[in-house]
Protein backbone atom coordinates (compact mmCIF):
# COMPACT_ATOMS: atom_id res chain seq x y z
CA UNK A 1 0.00 0.00 0.00
CA UNK A 2 1.32 3.44 -0.83
CA UNK A 3 0.51 6.62 1.00
CA UNK A 4 -1.11 9.66 -0.59
CA UNK A 5 1.99 10.90 -2.39
CA UNK A 6 2.75 12.09 -5.93
CA UNK A 7 5.37 9.36 -6.15
CA UNK A 8 2.55 6.79 -6.13
CA UNK A 9 0.42 8.57 -8.72
CA UNK A 10 -1.01 6.24 -11.37
CA UNK A 11 -0.36 6.60 -15.05
CA UNK A 12 -2.70 8.77 -17.13
CA UNK A 13 -3.56 5.72 -19.26
CA UNK A 14 -5.16 4.08 -16.19
CA UNK A 15 -8.09 6.53 -16.25
CA UNK A 16 -11.13 6.58 -18.51
CA UNK A 17 -12.05 9.94 -20.12
CA UNK A 18 -14.79 10.42 -17.53
CA UNK A 19 -12.38 9.69 -14.68
CA UNK A 20 -9.83 12.07 -16.16
CA UNK A 21 -12.39 14.88 -16.44
CA UNK A 22 -13.49 14.31 -12.84
CA UNK A 23 -9.91 14.46 -11.58
CA UNK A 24 -9.17 17.61 -13.59
CA UNK A 25 -12.24 19.32 -12.11
CA UNK A 26 -11.10 18.26 -8.65
CA UNK A 27 -7.58 19.60 -9.35
CA UNK A 28 -5.95 16.18 -9.04
CA UNK A 29 -3.09 14.81 -11.13
CA UNK A 30 -4.03 12.33 -13.88
CA UNK A 31 -0.62 10.67 -13.89
CA UNK A 32 3.09 11.06 -13.46
CA UNK A 33 6.15 10.43 -15.60
CA UNK A 34 8.37 7.92 -13.77
CA UNK A 35 11.98 8.95 -13.39
CA UNK A 36 14.44 6.88 -15.48
CA UNK A 37 11.64 5.07 -17.26
CA UNK A 38 11.39 4.66 -21.03
CA UNK A 39 10.00 8.18 -21.61
CA UNK A 40 12.69 9.80 -19.47
CA UNK A 41 15.49 7.82 -21.13
CA UNK A 42 14.19 8.70 -24.60
CA UNK A 43 14.06 12.40 -23.73
CA UNK A 44 17.64 12.32 -22.42
CA UNK A 45 18.84 10.57 -25.57
CA UNK A 46 17.20 13.16 -27.84
CA UNK A 47 18.69 16.01 -25.79
CA UNK A 48 22.17 14.49 -25.98
CA UNK A 49 21.98 14.11 -29.76
CA UNK A 50 20.64 17.67 -30.15
CA UNK A 51 23.43 19.10 -27.99
CA UNK A 52 26.13 17.38 -30.04
CA UNK A 53 24.60 18.29 -33.40
CA UNK A 54 23.84 21.95 -32.59
CA UNK A 55 27.24 22.59 -30.99
CA UNK A 56 29.13 20.95 -33.85
CA UNK A 57 27.17 22.80 -36.54
CA UNK A 58 27.60 26.15 -34.77
CA UNK A 59 31.34 25.61 -34.28
CA UNK A 60 31.92 24.72 -37.92
CA UNK A 61 29.63 27.34 -39.43
CA UNK A 62 31.37 29.65 -41.88
CA UNK A 63 28.53 32.16 -42.35
CA UNK A 64 28.31 34.22 -39.17
CA UNK A 65 25.32 36.19 -40.39
CA UNK A 66 23.38 33.00 -41.01
CA UNK A 67 24.20 31.73 -37.52
CA UNK A 68 22.90 34.99 -36.05
CA UNK A 69 19.67 34.65 -38.03
CA UNK A 70 19.14 31.06 -36.87
CA UNK A 71 19.75 32.04 -33.23
CA UNK A 72 17.31 34.93 -33.49
CA UNK A 73 14.65 32.76 -35.12
CA UNK A 74 15.10 30.09 -32.45
CA UNK A 75 14.81 32.75 -29.76
CA UNK A 76 11.53 34.11 -31.13
CA UNK A 77 10.18 30.56 -31.41
CA UNK A 78 11.16 29.89 -27.80
CA UNK A 79 9.54 33.15 -26.70
CA UNK A 80 6.32 32.28 -28.53
CA UNK A 81 6.19 28.73 -27.11
CA UNK A 82 6.92 29.98 -23.58
CA UNK A 83 4.27 32.68 -23.76
CA UNK A 84 1.62 30.35 -25.18
CA UNK A 85 2.38 27.73 -22.52
CA UNK A 86 2.16 30.32 -19.74
CA UNK A 87 -1.22 31.52 -21.05
CA UNK A 88 -2.33 27.89 -21.35
CA UNK A 89 -1.65 27.47 -17.64
CA UNK A 90 -3.87 30.49 -16.93
CA UNK A 91 -6.95 28.93 -18.58
CA UNK A 92 -9.62 28.04 -16.01
CA UNK A 93 -9.42 24.32 -16.83
CA UNK A 94 -5.64 24.31 -16.25
CA UNK A 95 -5.30 26.79 -13.41
CA UNK A 96 -3.77 25.72 -10.09
CA UNK A 97 -2.24 28.13 -7.63
CA UNK A 98 0.60 25.65 -7.06
CA UNK A 99 1.78 25.51 -10.70
CA UNK A 100 0.27 28.20 -12.90
CA UNK A 101 2.06 31.32 -11.65
CA UNK A 102 5.40 31.84 -13.46
CA UNK A 103 7.70 31.73 -10.41
CA UNK A 104 9.54 28.44 -10.83
CA UNK A 105 13.16 28.91 -11.90
CA UNK A 106 12.31 27.06 -15.10
CA UNK A 107 9.59 29.64 -15.85
CA UNK A 108 12.14 32.44 -15.74
CA UNK A 109 14.78 30.37 -17.50
CA UNK A 110 12.71 29.82 -20.62
CA UNK A 111 12.30 33.59 -21.10
CA UNK A 112 15.97 34.22 -20.28
CA UNK A 113 16.81 31.63 -22.96
CA UNK A 114 14.67 33.43 -25.53
CA UNK A 115 16.27 36.79 -24.71
CA UNK A 116 19.77 35.30 -24.90
CA UNK A 117 19.13 33.76 -28.31
CA UNK A 118 17.51 36.91 -29.71
CA UNK A 119 19.84 39.57 -28.30
CA UNK A 120 22.98 37.77 -27.03
CA UNK A 121 22.97 40.39 -24.24
CA UNK A 122 25.60 39.86 -21.57
CA UNK A 123 23.31 39.36 -18.58
CA UNK A 124 21.04 36.88 -20.35
CA UNK A 125 23.89 34.80 -21.80
CA UNK A 126 25.61 34.71 -18.40
CA UNK A 127 22.45 33.70 -16.54
CA UNK A 128 21.62 31.09 -19.19
CA UNK A 129 25.12 29.59 -18.91
CA UNK A 130 24.84 29.06 -15.16
CA UNK A 131 21.15 28.20 -14.95
CA UNK A 132 21.07 26.03 -18.05
CA UNK A 133 24.01 23.89 -16.95
CA UNK A 134 23.21 23.61 -13.21
CA UNK A 135 19.71 24.51 -11.94
CA UNK A 136 18.14 23.16 -15.11
CA UNK A 137 19.90 19.83 -14.68
CA UNK A 138 17.76 18.98 -11.65
CA UNK A 139 14.67 19.13 -13.87
CA UNK A 140 16.43 17.15 -16.61
CA UNK A 141 17.96 14.41 -14.45
CA UNK A 142 15.28 14.17 -11.74
CA UNK A 143 12.08 15.50 -13.36
CA UNK A 144 9.03 16.17 -11.18
CA UNK A 145 6.36 15.90 -13.90
CA UNK A 146 2.72 15.38 -12.93
CA UNK A 147 0.20 15.30 -15.78
CA UNK A 148 -2.87 17.44 -15.20
CA UNK A 149 -4.87 16.90 -18.43
CA UNK A 150 -2.98 15.74 -21.51
CA UNK A 151 0.02 13.52 -20.83
CA UNK A 152 1.33 13.77 -24.42
CA UNK A 153 1.10 17.59 -24.59
CA UNK A 154 2.50 18.17 -21.12
CA UNK A 155 5.34 15.69 -21.71
CA UNK A 156 6.29 17.42 -24.98
CA UNK A 157 6.16 20.94 -23.52
CA UNK A 158 8.05 19.97 -20.37
CA UNK A 159 10.96 18.56 -22.32
CA UNK A 160 10.93 21.27 -25.00
CA UNK A 161 11.10 24.03 -22.40
CA UNK A 162 13.87 22.30 -20.43
CA UNK A 163 15.87 20.94 -23.36
CA UNK A 164 16.20 24.22 -25.28
CA UNK A 165 17.93 26.09 -22.40
CA UNK A 166 20.45 23.26 -22.03
CA UNK A 167 21.10 23.04 -25.77
CA UNK A 168 21.34 26.84 -26.07
CA UNK A 169 23.75 27.14 -23.13
CA UNK A 170 26.11 24.50 -24.53
CA UNK A 171 25.89 25.85 -28.09
CA UNK A 172 26.56 29.46 -27.11
CA UNK A 173 29.50 28.46 -24.89
CA UNK A 174 31.29 25.73 -26.81
CA UNK A 175 29.88 26.28 -30.27
CA UNK A 176 30.02 30.07 -30.52
CA UNK A 177 32.64 30.86 -27.84
CA UNK A 178 30.57 33.11 -25.53
CA UNK A 179 32.19 32.89 -22.08
CA UNK A 180 31.22 34.50 -18.74
CA UNK A 181 33.48 36.82 -16.76
CA UNK A 182 33.66 37.20 -12.97
CA UNK A 183 31.36 40.18 -13.33
CA UNK A 184 28.89 37.98 -15.20
CA UNK A 185 29.17 35.43 -12.39
CA UNK A 186 28.21 38.09 -9.84
CA UNK A 187 25.26 39.32 -11.88
CA UNK A 188 23.96 35.77 -12.41
CA UNK A 189 24.22 34.97 -8.69
CA UNK A 190 22.45 38.22 -7.73
CA UNK A 191 19.70 37.55 -10.30
CA UNK A 192 19.26 34.05 -8.85
CA UNK A 193 19.02 35.33 -5.28
CA UNK A 194 16.47 37.95 -6.35
CA UNK A 195 14.30 35.38 -8.11
CA UNK A 196 14.53 32.98 -5.16
CA UNK A 197 13.42 35.75 -2.82
CA UNK A 198 10.46 36.59 -5.07
CA UNK A 199 9.44 32.92 -5.22
CA UNK A 200 9.63 32.61 -1.43
CA UNK A 201 7.41 35.65 -0.92
CA UNK A 202 4.87 34.28 -3.41
CA UNK A 203 4.93 30.96 -1.54
CA UNK A 204 4.17 32.72 1.74
CA UNK A 205 1.23 34.51 0.12
CA UNK A 206 -0.24 31.53 -1.74
CA UNK A 207 0.87 28.40 0.10
CA UNK A 208 2.57 27.15 -3.09
CA UNK A 209 6.12 25.89 -3.45
CA UNK A 210 7.63 27.78 -6.38
CA UNK A 211 11.34 27.25 -6.85
CA UNK A 212 11.10 24.58 -4.13
CA UNK A 213 11.87 27.39 -1.71
CA UNK A 214 9.31 26.09 0.81
CA UNK A 215 9.93 22.35 0.60
CA UNK A 216 11.56 19.64 -1.49
CA UNK A 217 9.81 18.10 -4.53
CA UNK A 218 7.47 15.17 -3.87
CA UNK A 219 9.59 12.81 -5.97
CA UNK A 220 13.27 12.06 -5.76
CA UNK A 221 15.57 14.98 -6.50
CA UNK A 222 19.11 16.15 -5.99
CA UNK A 223 17.86 18.25 -3.07
CA UNK A 224 17.35 15.05 -1.09
CA UNK A 225 21.13 14.87 -0.69
CA UNK A 226 21.30 18.28 1.02
CA UNK A 227 19.13 17.60 4.06
CA UNK A 228 15.68 18.83 5.10
CA UNK A 229 14.13 22.24 4.44
CA UNK A 230 15.33 24.93 5.10
CA UNK A 231 18.83 23.50 5.53
CA UNK A 232 19.02 22.43 1.90
CA UNK A 233 18.48 26.04 0.77
CA UNK A 234 21.62 27.18 2.60
CA UNK A 235 23.61 24.25 1.24
CA UNK A 236 22.25 24.91 -2.23
CA UNK A 237 23.43 28.54 -2.09
CA UNK A 238 26.91 27.47 -0.98
CA UNK A 239 27.17 24.75 -3.62
CA UNK A 240 25.84 27.02 -6.36
CA UNK A 241 28.33 29.77 -5.49
CA UNK A 242 31.21 27.27 -5.49
CA UNK A 243 30.16 25.40 -8.61
CA UNK A 244 29.57 28.58 -10.57
CA UNK A 245 32.97 29.89 -9.50
CA UNK A 246 34.56 26.71 -10.85
CA UNK A 247 32.55 27.14 -14.05
CA UNK A 248 33.85 30.73 -14.42
CA UNK A 249 37.49 30.14 -13.57
CA UNK A 250 38.56 28.32 -16.79
CA UNK A 251 37.23 31.17 -18.95
CA UNK A 252 39.04 33.83 -16.88
CA UNK A 253 42.43 32.12 -16.59
CA UNK A 254 43.27 31.47 -20.23
CA UNK A 255 45.21 34.31 -21.89
CA UNK A 256 43.47 33.88 -25.27
CA UNK A 257 40.06 34.35 -23.67
CA UNK A 258 41.05 37.03 -21.14
CA UNK A 259 42.64 39.01 -23.95
CA UNK A 260 39.53 38.89 -26.10
CA UNK A 261 37.21 41.87 -26.21
CA UNK A 262 34.05 41.95 -24.07
CA UNK A 263 30.96 40.90 -26.00
CA UNK A 264 28.74 43.38 -24.16
CA UNK A 265 29.07 46.90 -22.80
CA UNK A 266 29.21 45.82 -19.14
CA UNK A 267 31.87 43.15 -19.52
CA UNK A 268 29.64 40.30 -18.35
CA UNK A 269 30.73 37.97 -21.16
CA UNK A 270 33.61 37.68 -23.61
CA UNK A 271 33.73 36.06 -26.98
CA UNK A 272 36.87 34.60 -28.50
CA UNK A 273 36.92 35.43 -32.19
CA UNK A 274 36.68 32.42 -34.46
CA UNK A 275 38.08 32.57 -37.98
CA UNK A 276 35.53 31.63 -40.61
CA UNK A 277 36.17 28.23 -42.14
CA UNK A 278 36.33 29.78 -45.58
CA UNK A 279 39.27 31.92 -44.42
CA UNK A 280 41.34 29.05 -43.03
CA UNK A 281 42.81 27.79 -46.35
CA UNK A 282 43.80 31.34 -47.34
CA UNK A 283 45.50 31.90 -43.98
CA UNK A 284 47.38 28.63 -44.27
CA UNK A 285 48.56 29.54 -47.77
CA UNK A 286 49.67 32.96 -46.58
CA UNK A 287 51.60 31.39 -43.70
CA UNK A 288 53.37 29.01 -46.10
CA UNK A 289 54.41 31.92 -48.36
CA UNK A 290 55.89 33.83 -45.42
CA UNK A 291 57.84 30.77 -44.33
Amino acid sequence: MCSVDHRCAPSARDFSPADTLARVIAGASVGRMPQYGVEHAAALAVILVAVVVCTTVAKRASDEARVERVLTLAGWAMLAASTIWMLWQFLPANWTIEQSLPFHFSDAMRFVTAIALITRSGWSVAVLYFWGLTLNMQSVLTPDLNYQQSAALEFAMYWLLHAVPLIAAVTLTWGLAYRPTWRGYGVAFAFTALWAGMAFVVNLMTGANYGYMSGAPAGRSLLDLLGPWPLYIAWEAVLVAGAWALMTWPWTSRPRIVGSAPADRYGLIRRRCRPALSQVPARLASARRRS
